[in-house]
């Protein structure tokens, strides 16, 4: 049997990290390195890895070049990443959902 929402959560996102980087990407076109590590307040390296989790299942897409001479890395999500998140979000909508129904056995 598999009925519960829980089924359709998705593993890659469901971790605290990815899931705040999917949130994050998921209300803008692009945003800078810089500006996803302090937002989901982690070090360059634990984003770095888990941006390569994310990419890997391609959800994300890294993009790099350069403001003046400074390097600089963009990240975006893919339709893929803003399918998934979006089913993610509402299976986990769905979960809380029925929390506030009363139990019937």
């Amino acid at each position: 049997m598999v009925n519960h929402p829980r089924h359709a959560l998705d593993e890659v996102i469901h971790a605290p990290v990815r899931f705040s980087i999917m949130a994050t990407l998921a209300a803008a076109e692009k945003a800078e390195f810089g500006f996803v590590r302090d937002t989901v307040e982690v070090s360059d390296s634990v984003l770095s890895k888990q941006v390569a989790t994310l990419e890997k299942a391609g959800y994300l897409k890294v993009t790099k070049g350069y403001v003046g001479k400074r390097p600089r890395t963009w990240l975006s999500i893919t339709a893929e990443g803003r399918e998934a998140f979006t089913a993610h979000c509402d299976a986990l909508r769905t979960i809380t959902e029925s929390a506030t129904r009363p139990l019937t056995a």
